[in-house]
């Protein structure tokens, strides 16, 4: 582990005992409940899905079992085994996806989006650790507050005692751990986990255009979390949980490398809501990361490497506090709250390399803040839902400063850049009547935003050919969007189908200003309709089949934002023939996207099938043999200028493991 590893398990260690349930509580009768927050009264009337353990479990990686809910993905089409870091941010409707990512994603409330640069480490939420996944659709006023830009993935942690381990190798050097479980200790519950996952990679560039530079990408991950929660003062429970998270990666290009660290600690005290009182949840939580990420240029020939930018640090810390007042009346459901996120930290790299040494260095960042108020209120009036959301939130991004060094004269200049502040009010609102048992149609009107990360303000960088330029002058992205719903289910067929009109104002973009040159810009609306159905059949407990599609034409003038396909349609299936054998399979398949603003360089459309057959051979234990990209397809991820045509990257080839599962 790295010493910023060690660093953070150690902080985490001393967090940890400042965070441990009181002493008094052994004396209390047990309950074992959720830290996660409830549902927001209004949801019914929102676009929304839930996705289950059993649904998440069946990769090994979180972001990859997300993939599943169309429109949903990372900010290219690589999963977080070979992604950098830096382009991990999440993102629903496809609307434009970033490397920031405009999806907020929450873990038993506490957002796990990165401090410095928005985007999220998979690889520190292992799907054994996750009890279920609500992805909510469109801004998310209201509780969810700012970053909630194309909605929400709200992940709540296992509550279950149960034992779930899983261990498995396979092609590529693959191999991965994991196991997740609980005790109850007097009136104390405990729950813990732990995965490791490494890959030996592979060259992600096309075979006809690789060059002696072009090397494997690689993954070698770990991460634990330790909770404990009890209940004090009656029924109100006290929630402590550390997370710690350390990777490694190669990133495919000569000598380059990232690596990746960090812990997350958060205190939870709720008390539910009862006839005569209201429930009240107060939260507090931090999250310390640390990022080391190389690049580098490469000649002509893909046969030289030269090493452009070193980043060799990345210390941010985020932290905050939420609260929330909750109650129900004979003919309301409301709730108020406050919620407010703090980030501070700063890159420090080499650059300008010469001669075979860098020659100048930067420090770039500054700090960031978010807080507001929100009310919102669900009412049921006969058969139909009506619900509204109110929220007002204060921004600001300050002492931003960029610190230039040359090396061999010591001399250096310091930029310092202007404190920016505003103030967002946001709101949605939403309407579902049930007009059967069998059907329900819903509308929905919201308007949500995020701030700029401190990536995107201040840091300027270089990755293989392309500069970017940082913009200290960005104002938050603006979301507005109204859509229609209806959906349904017949004995063993659900389904639910929606409309959408959704604007991107503001959009935070990396804008060309010359070849091979970027800056990010508030580059104008990106205007977006689509349609969004999914439906599922389940026939007893023998088969499920499932089927979903978004439809998204978004552009910005005559132009479609870079990586945002027109078209995702998935599709899976998992059968049991018999009691010990149990088949599934999963189908995504999408249209073509842009890899730039300009829509010159194309990547074509995509096709994958991932497939596991698993017996289980005891009680407890099970057998798998599973196979990603089954068909072994050649899934172009980006694009960057070449001679005579575009260099292609690709994401990973088939990749097939067998395993064991055991559950107790």
């Amino acid at each position: 582990m790295s010493q910023g590893g060690r660093r953070h398990i150690a902080w985490g260690a001393v967090l940890l005992l400042l965070c441990a349930p009181p002493s008094y509580a052994a004396n209390l009768e047990t309950v074992v409940v959720s830290a996660a927050p409830p549902d927001p009264v209004g949801t019914a009337a929102f676009s929304s899905l839930t996705l289950n353990a059993s649904d998440l479990r069946n990769d090994t990686r979180l972001d990859s079992a997300l993939s599943q809910v169309p429109g949903l993905s990372l900010f290219r089409r690589n999963s977080s085994l070979s992604a950098n870091p830096t382009t991990q941010g999440v993102s629903l409707r496809s609307i434009a996806p970033s490397g920031a990512g405009r999806a907020l994603v929450t873990l038993d409330g506490v957002p796990q989006n990165d401090p410095f640069g928005g985007w999220v480490i998979w690889s520190a939420l292992p799907p054994e650790d996750i009890a279920s996944a609500t992805i909510v659709r469109g801004a998310g006023a209201g509780p969810y507050g700012a970053g909630a830009l194309t909605g929400t993935i709200a992940l709540d942690e296992e509550t279950d005692n149960a034992l779930a381990a899983s261990a498995s190798w396979g092609t590529r050097g693959s191999g991965h751990a994991s196991a997740a479980g609980g005790t109850t200790i007097s009136d104390v519950n405990l729950f813990a986990s732990a995965a490791i996952e490494s890959s030996a990679g592979f060259i992600p560039i096309a075979p006809a255009q690789r060059g002696a530079a072009d090397v494997p990408v690689t993954l070698n991950a770990r991460s634990a979390s330790f909770r404990a929660q009890t209940d004090i003062w009656g029924d109100t429970l006290l929630s402590a949980r550390l997370g710690v998270y350390d990777e490694a990666r190669r990133s495919g290009l000569g000598a380059t490398a990232s690596k990746a660290s960090g812990l997350n600690t958060s205190l939870t005290l709720a008390h539910p809501a009862r006839s005569t009182a209201p429930g009240w949840r107060l939260q507090a939580w931090l999250r310390s990361s640390d990022l080391q990420n190389s690049s580098a240029s490469v000649s002509a020939n893909r046969a030289i490497a030269t090493p452009a930018n070193n980043q060799y640090a990345t210390p941010a810390i985020g932290w905050g506090v939420n609260a929330a007042l909750r109650s129900s009346l004979d003919w309301l459901d409301w709730e108020l709250g406050a919620d407010a996120r703090f980030t501070r930290g700063n890159s420090h790299e080499d650059f300008s390399y010469i001669a075979g040494k860098f020659t100048q260095g930067r420090i770039s960042g500054g700090k960031t803040a978010v807080a507001g108020l929100y009310a919102e209120g669900a009412s049921h009036l006969g058969a139909t839902l009506f619900t509204l959301g109110l929220r007002a939130d204060r921004w600001e991004s300050s002492n931003g400063q960029l610190t230039q060094t040359v090396f061999a004269t010591g001399a250096t200049t310091t930029t310092h850049y202007s404190t920016r502040h505003g103030i967002v009010p946001t709101a949605r609102t939403g309407i579902r009547t049930t007009l059967s048992e069998n059907l329900y149609v819903r509308s929905a009107a919201y308007a949500g935003f995020r701030a700029p990360t401190l990536n995107e303000l201040y840091r300027p960088f270089r990755l293989g050919n392309t500069t970017t330029a940082a913009n200290p002058n960005l104002t938050p992205e603006k979301y507005y969007g109204a859509e229609l719903g209806a959906g349904g289910a017949w004995e063993n067929f659900a389904w639910d189908a929606d409309i959408f009109l959704n604007q991107l104002h503001d959009a935070i973009t990396n804008v060309t200003i010359a070849p091979n040159v970027f800056q990010r810009r508030n580059a104008g609306n990106i205007n977006a309709t689509g349609i969004e159905a999914n439906a599922s059949y389940r026939w007893d407990a023998h088969l499920t089949v499932r089927a979903a599609l978004a439809l998204t034409d978004a552009h910005t003038k005559s132009l479609r934002p870079a990586q945002a396909p027109r078209w995702t349609l998935t599709a899976g299936i998992d059968a049991k023939p018999t009691e010990r054998l149990t088949l599934s399979a999963s189908l995504r398949t999408e249209s073509k996207r842009f890899a730039d603003d300009q829509n010159t360089l194309v990547l074509a459309p995509a096709t994958t099938l991932d497939a596991t057959i698993a017996y289980r051979v005891q009680e407890n234990i099970s057998l798998f043999i599973a196979a990603d990209n089954l068909f072994n397809a050649a899934v172009q991820t980006t694009a960057s200028a070449g001679t005579p045509a575009p260099i292609i990257s690709l994401d990973a080839p088939r990749m097939v493991r067998v395993g064991v599962n055991l559950s107790r």
